[in-house]
């Protein structure tokens, strides 16, 4: 019972953290920030629907590139074609969306079920996917804020960001390759280091680096390896051109209407790093309002159409998953609560 009430009380921590700070924000911007209502429901409704759904669609696209890549990567273990593993993508995207964060495991345990292969396996695949997400997007982003136009607002900024991005991102390949050939070693390692601080922290980063490992060893020939790389890349395009296309579908602002996609690349970091934590529902109005604030400080956006607009991204890049999502799962007959359950439960019994 007390180690029930221990979990318990965990769980509550970031629930109050992130109440507390969207008092405190909502406080700030009642009494800095003169916000028209009406002004924002006139910007709401007068967005272009086609670049919307145009970016809807783009963004199920991305949902089916993940299968492929997935795919791919399991190439070694099984042959299997992207369609049969979409149905667990949407709906573990879909269980994050609802659920928060603790539900990332979602998607590589219904893609162990549904194929009858062993959980370990997939989570080591996970941590692969992850890192070429990773990778993606900072490729993205640095070639794009390094390229930036010179009539660019801001221009040394952005060719600086994207040169220390370009750096970190070579510094993250290094290490990677590192972990091709000494994981064990790594892992050991950082278990050593961090177990002073916390020894679950340390055991969590040991299991991480091991995962990885796993799936860097899963990669058998240098096919596979280009393959997802491109696919990653496109899908991250893909979903850079559904925030550069939500920001367009604003003809009435000027701003947003001429958005460059050098100024959306920048938005989507912004995205990323505000959606770390995500929370269940509360999470979306956060994310709301970090786009919001980037579009207004950036790029001087009125708040009224920056709140708009971020609301609209994160319709377009997240939410529209919601409806074929919960869909999916019920027509496979999963709950997503007992999903989220039953792969936190195959976790712990796998570290």
């Amino acid at each position: 019972m007390p180690a029930n009430s221990g979990q318990h009380k965990k769980r509550l921590i970031p629930w109050i953290v992130a109440i507390l700070a969207v008092v405190v924000l909502a406080w700030l911007l009642h009494n800095r920030i003169t916000f028209d209502w009406t002004t924002l429901g006139r910007q709401l409704r007068s967005i272009s629907l086609g670049y919307v759904f145009t970016g809807v669609a783009l963004l199920y696209v991305g949902y089916w590139l993940r299968s492929w890549r997935w795919a791919i990567l399991l190439t070694p273990v099984r042959r299997v074609r992207p369609l049969e593993l979409l149905g667990p993508q949407l709906i573990g995207f879909t269980a994050v969306m609802l659920i928060g964060r603790i539900a990332d495991l979602v998607r590589p345990y219904l893609i162990a079920r549904r194929l009858g292969l062993p959980v370990a396996t997939q989570l080591a695949i996970y941590s692969v996917e992850r890192a070429f997400d990773v990778g993606a997007a900072a490729v993205l982003f640095s070639f794009t804020l390094a390229v930036a136009p010179h009539n660019l607002p801001h221009h040394v900024l952005y060719v600086r960001a994207g040169a220390l991005s370009l750096a970190a991102t070579f510094a993250l390949v290094a290490f990677a390759v590192s972990l091709r050939f000494a994981g064990a070693t790594v892992a050991e390692l950082s278990r050593r280091l961090l177990t002073p601080l916390s020894a679950d922290l340390a055991n969590r980063v040991n299991d991480r680096i091991v995962d990885f490992c796993k799936g860097l060893h899963i990669l058998s020939t240098w096919r596979e390896f280009f393959t997802a790389s491109a696919i990653s890349l496109l899908m991250w395009l893909g979903i850079a051109c559904g925030y550069l296309l939500s920001a367009r579908a604003f003809t009435s602002e000027p701003i947003l209407a001429h958005f460059s996609f050098t100024a959306t690349m920048l938005i989507v970091a912004v995205s990323l790093g505000g959606s770390m934590l995500q929370l269940p529902i509360l999470g979306w109005f956060t994310q709301t309002g970090v786009l919001a604030t980037a579009l207004h400080g950036f790029f001087n956006v009125p708040w009224e159409t920056a709140t708009a607009c971020g609301a609209v991204m994160l319709f377009v890049t997240t939410l529209d998953i919601l409806p074929i999502g919960l869909i999916a799962a019920r027509l496979q007959g999963i709950t997503l609560r007992e999903a989220v359950a039953e792969s936190g439960a195959k976790q712990h019994n796998l570290s």
